[in-house]
């Protein structure tokens, strides 16, 4: 029995850490801060819920909507975002695959700011230089069933 219970909390903690390729220690800055108060150079994991995709010639570049992340390192489905942020890759990511709504969390150095639009709104974008860019599988859709107790029913048979 000690090494079920063992084995199921070493499974879990396994499960709790970030891929391989989202591993490392970061700077602690936030989106607002890095908005406000540009941090050259400082890494970190960022992720969220992709906006756009837009390829270029040796790189390409993603606008995102930053959420905070679960142990995992993956973006905690939320109904407030601290901002957004652009993170441009070298090479290209077909945006094809990479489609709004989409999670992904990025690992690489703040590079300044970026101005730009969301709507009519002026808005300076905090950039990241990512080396990773992770793309999420997508979440399996919910299911209402789940969402709710079982249904109890009591019911009497018999014959008249």
């Amino acid at each position: 029995m000690m090494r079920a219970l063992l084995l199921l909390v070493v499974s879990l903690a396994a499960c709790a850490r970030p891929p391989q390729n989202l591993a490392g220690k970061f700077d602690p800055v936030t989106v607002p801060e890095a908005q406000q108060s540009p941090r050259e150079g400082a890494a970190v994991r960022w992720g969220g819920k992709l906006i756009s995709t837009r390829p270029g010639d040796a790189q390409t570049c993603f606008e995102i909507a930053a959420f905070d992340l679960d142990g995992r390192a993956r973006p905690r489905p939320s109904d407030n975002s601290p901002g957004r942020f652009v993170a441009c890759a070298p090479g290209f990511f077909d945006p094809a695959v990479y489609t709004p709504g989409r999670e992904v969390t990025v690992v690489g150095a703040l590079h300044g700011t970026t101005a730009g639009r969301v709507g009519q709104y002026e808005y300076t974008f905090p950039r990241v230089d990512a080396a990773t860019v992770h793309l999420w599988p997508e979440r399996p859709p919910e299911d209402v069933r789940a969402v709710w107790w079982p249904m109890i029913g009591v019911s009497f048979g018999g014959s008249f």
